[in-house]
């Protein structure tokens, strides 16, 4: 019994053994080295310090600098509408045409006459041109027996009556060359163009339909060169001189957008005590769907600049109704709770919870469980 317990023995240290050479066991540095394979990697941004100012939000609206009824500017009759509810016209475009068959005859009425004009002008000058001639002539034989005082005298009138003549006659044509520039402009009139670029949003009449001068045709609007117009508390409006930034968001599509303040209108509502406040978009800022009268939230400031602290908005999640950040140190996301204050461009002022050069998950937070081992690089800007 003893001998087989022995034999036992060196079996099993014979066993262990081989099974060491078929089955690696990591070291605790490769242990290291894996764990760190496994960690998530995350862009990271830092909380700084800023000057900022706190912000009131405002509510204003879309307003286009370019809108109202397109009138038709000589009378008769519509033959032509070449437009319909919701085209995108532009500036120059024929939008309709009026009945021109008169207009065209009344233009050749009017040219025929410049072409008479020209002609009595003409003649009346020649006449001038003879008269001044004889009158030349007499007065060469002032000196001689056969010059007439009389004759003379006679000669000077019929000289004053042809420059006179060829005076109205001038005029009348003046007068025939007008005519047919206003002949010219009923019948460019005809054709009913668009006075700006816009978007057609009401047709007012119908082929058919006689029109007098100063009647709607159709309304148009400029979507594309509107402004941001707001009613301010008159005691905010101090801070909002020509050219001061703000940032506006239209409904809830959590853009920032950014517009000039342009002009303060110097008026106070009584009753409200505010006073219309209009502010010029950056360029692209509001895209293709805006509308007139569309609502807007702008951001006003209310205040002093002073220092604050940010942490930037994409490091921010809710959970559980409470607002948290993921911070990371020594390679480690941990939570944060944080208490935040109103917005500054695409940061949020940090109340409590956080200092400046903490570093904070900003991109693959998301998926971050608390005390998770995370490989970090910097956020692009």
């Amino acid at each position: 019994m003893i001998v087989r317990r022995t034999i036992s023995a060196v079996a099993l240290c014979a066993f262990v053994w081989g099974a060491s050479a078929f089955f690696h066991v990591p070291s605790f540095a490769q242990q290291t080295k894996a764990s760190d394979k496994s960690a998530v990697t995350v862009d990271v941004d830092a909380v700084i310090k800023e000057q900022a100012r706190q912000n009131v939000p405002v509510i204003g609206r879309l307003v286009a600098q370019n809108s109202g009824v397109v009138s038709a500017l000589i009378k008769g009759v519509v033959q032509e509408m070449h437009v319909h509810v919701g085209d995108r016209v532009a500036a120059g475009d024929v939008l309709a045409v009026l009945a021109t068959d008169s207009l065209k005859w009344s233009r050749e009425l009017r040219a025929a006459e410049v072409k008479s004009a020209e002609a009595d002008l003409t003649n009346a000058r020649a006449q001038a041109t003879l008269r001044r001639q004889e009158l030349q002539r007499l007065e060469n034989l002032r000196q001689s027996s056969a010059f007439s005082p009389a004759r003379f005298e006679d000669a000077q009138q019929e000289l004053a009556k042809a420059e006179s003549s060829a005076a109205r006659g001038a005029s009348d044509l003046s007068v025939a060359k007008a005519n047919l520039n206003l002949a010219d402009i009923d019948l460019a009139n005809a054709r009913v163009k668009a006075p700006y670029a816009g978007v057609v949003t009401a047709t007012l009449t119908a082929v058919g339909t006689y029109l007098n001068v100063g009647e709607p045709v159709l309304s148009l609007v400029d979507d594309l060169s509107m402004e941001v117009e707001a009613d301010v508390p008159a005691d905010r409006v101090q801070a909002l001189t020509p050219g001061t930034m703000v940032s506006f968001g239209i409904g809830a599509d959590g853009i920032e957008r950014f517009a000039a303040v342009r002009a303060q209108v110097p008026e106070e509502n009584p009753l409200t005590r505010t006073r219309k406040v209009r502010f010029s978009p950056a360029e692209d800022a509001l895209g293709q769907n805006a509308a007139a009268n569309q609502s807007v939230s702008i951001s006003i400031p209310s205040g002093p600049m002073q220092e604050v602290v940010t942490v930037h908005k994409d490091a921010v999640l809710n959970k559980g109704g409470q607002r948290v950040v993921f911070i990371v140190t020594n390679g480690t996301a941990n939570l944060r709770p944080v208490d935040l204050g109103e917005a500054v461009g695409g940061r949020f002022v940090v109340r409590t919870g956080l200092n400046p050069g903490d570093e904070v998950v900003v991109r693959g937070n998301e998926r971050l469980t608390p005390g998770q081992a995370v490989q970090t690089q910097k956020t692009k800007k």
